[in-house]
């Protein structure tokens, strides 16, 4: 169980609880703000003056007063109604970070919730109870409505949730769990299907494996340029340091601590009458760290993002309440899209690094599509073109989502950030990306190989040998699909980075 502080929490907080699925609780000094803020919405549902959300309707129907004896009823019908989320339900993990960061947006004592619905949250985490979360029906504007009334629907006893790897109503799994279903008072409601955390959760759980990636292709880069006995003058670090970009600078450095000592790269310094390599080779410290400073970019807005209250309308300082637009996800939006435009382009270069390794013409000495015997075996072939069609694909999907606006909810909401499918195509993309990663290092370790006796540094050998573990060298043709995804899960369970003991900040 990790304890959390609302507008301090990290984002190496949040990826420990995404990739260990622990559960997370706030600190208590957050309930006072929460129980302060509750009774101030309780005073003012009673009260005469029209409060979107307290006493009123919700979008075009906030003119529509409602009575006090109503307000459970109002909250109870908003969480139902919502619920219209379709597609593919959310992985569980996903869904206890977005539940994660609705208590640290409920925990400022900015919402009006009781500390009941923060006690269910908790207990609804602790125990495993996971609400069934379609992906699709948030525009990422009056916050991400559908997906997170389906979350508050299983708190209030209807929906369905994940419990001990069953599929059940909403009721039955809170009941299993010992947990009780809340009746929701003035505002809940709103407070907990108001927000950005869906489209938040999706972004950042894109970050986390986006880093994951640029991590490692840095490594299968580095192996790359000893594939192909590349040249290591251009990482010196005075190259990087008179352009003064920090991604580069770090990229650069890690690139000169994982090539030190490799046997191929001594073997020629001198006489070797290339004067320059190729751009994916050359280029790299400028191209991937310029991706990572753009990651680096979106996650100060992202934890940002994470810490913030994104509900409506809410309780100030001053104990007045007030409507404003917190729930609009365009920061998360714009975020999303940098990630995107990252992650392409690392699997842009990436790719360009193994077309290089399987061309005899271009890759100074290996043998065709890196097999022993080409012509009898097309070798890896086939992989560099599986590369080159997930590339494809990922340039398209990083086409910008965030100036795709389109009016809803009767014109109320006439500008949204469609925020949620900009985060949510970070999935896909990422899965292409440590597809073509895996397959550089296939291709890397194979050209490695090509070049004994000569031997790589110790950090590339290490990675080898963990790749070795899990894919054989390529000899006679064989059925590779099981490698290539042997290879892809090396990257995304951080193996590769871990067996060269690289460490890039996030």
């Amino acid at each position: 169980m990790l304890t959390l502080i609302p507008g301090e929490t990290t984002l190496d907080q949040l990826e420990t609880l995404w990739r260990t699925d622990a559960a997370a609780q706030l600190d208590p000094r957050t309930a006072a703000a929460i129980a302060t803020s509750a009774e101030r919405i309780a005073s003012a549902a009673s009260g005469d003056a029209a409060i979107y959300g307290v006493n009123t309707g919700f979008g075009k129907l906030a003119s529509v007063r409602i009575a006090p004896d109503d307000t459970a009823t109002l909250q109870r019908n908003l969480i139902l109604s919502h619920c219209c989320g379709v597609g593919t339900p959310l992985a569980e993990q996903t869904t206890r970070l977005m539940m994660t960061l609705k208590l640290l947006s409920l925990g400022r004592g900015a919402s009006g919730v009781r500390p009941e619905i923060v006690a269910l949250i908790e207990g609804m985490l602790a125990r495993r109870v996971t609400p069934v979360v379609p992906e699709q029906g948030s525009v990422g504007a009056s916050g991400d409505l559908a997906p997170l009334a389906h979350m508050a629907a299983v708190m209030i006893g209807a929906g369905e949730a994940m419990f001990e790897g069953q599929r059940l109503l909403g009721a039955e799994a809170l009941a299993r769990a010992g947990l009780d279903p809340v009746v929701l008072g003035a505002k809940e409601g709103l407070a907990l299907i108001n927000g950005t955390q869906f489209s938040t959760a999706l972004a950042l759980v894109g970050l986390f494996r986006a880093m994951t990636c640029l991590r490692t292709a840095i490594v299968t880069g580095a192996m790359s340029t000893d594939a192909i006995m590349g040249s290591t003058a251009p990482t010196r670090a005075e190259i990087h340091t008179l352009r003064g970009h920090r991604g580069q600078i770090d990229v650069a450095a890690a690139m000169r601590d994982l090539l030190e000592g490799s046997e191929i790269r001594e073997s020629h310094r001198e006489g070797d009458a290339r004067v320059q390599d190729p751009y994916c080779i050359r280029c790299q410290p400028q191209v991937t760290g310029a991706a990572l400073d753009l990651l680096r970019f979106a996650g100060q807005t992202l934890i940002t993002e994470a810490n913030a209250v994104t509900d409506n309308p809410l309780v100030l300082s001053d104990g007045s309440i007030v409507s404003g637009g917190n729930f609009h996800a365009e920061p998360v939006a714009f975020a999303a899209d940098q990630i995107a435009l990252a992650v392409a382009e690392i699997g842009a270069i990436a790719q360009r690094r193994i077309a290089l390794m399987v061309d005899p013409a271009l890759s100074f000495g290996l043998p065709p599509f890196l097999t022993p015997e080409p012509g009898l075996n097309s070798g890896l072939m086939i992989a560099e073109v599986t590369t080159a069609a997930l590339m494809s694909e990922n340039k398209h999907l990083a086409n910008p989502c965030s100036v795709d606006s389109t009016p809803t909810s009767a014109n109320q909401e006439d500008h949204v950030s469609m925020a949620a499918h900009g985060a949510r195509r970070l999935g896909l993309m990422t899965r292409n990306l440590s597809m073509i990663l895996g397959v550089e290092a296939i291709c890397s370790a194979q050209g490695i190989k090509f070049r004994a006796p000569l031997a790589t540094s110790a950090p590339l050998t290490r990675v080898i040998d963990a790749l070795r573990a899990h894919v054989d060298a390529i000899g006679a043709d064989r059925y590779l699909a099981p490698d290539l995804e042997n290879a892809q899960s090396l990257v995304e369970d951080q193996t590769l980075v871990a067996a060269a003991g690289l460490e890039v900040a996030s």
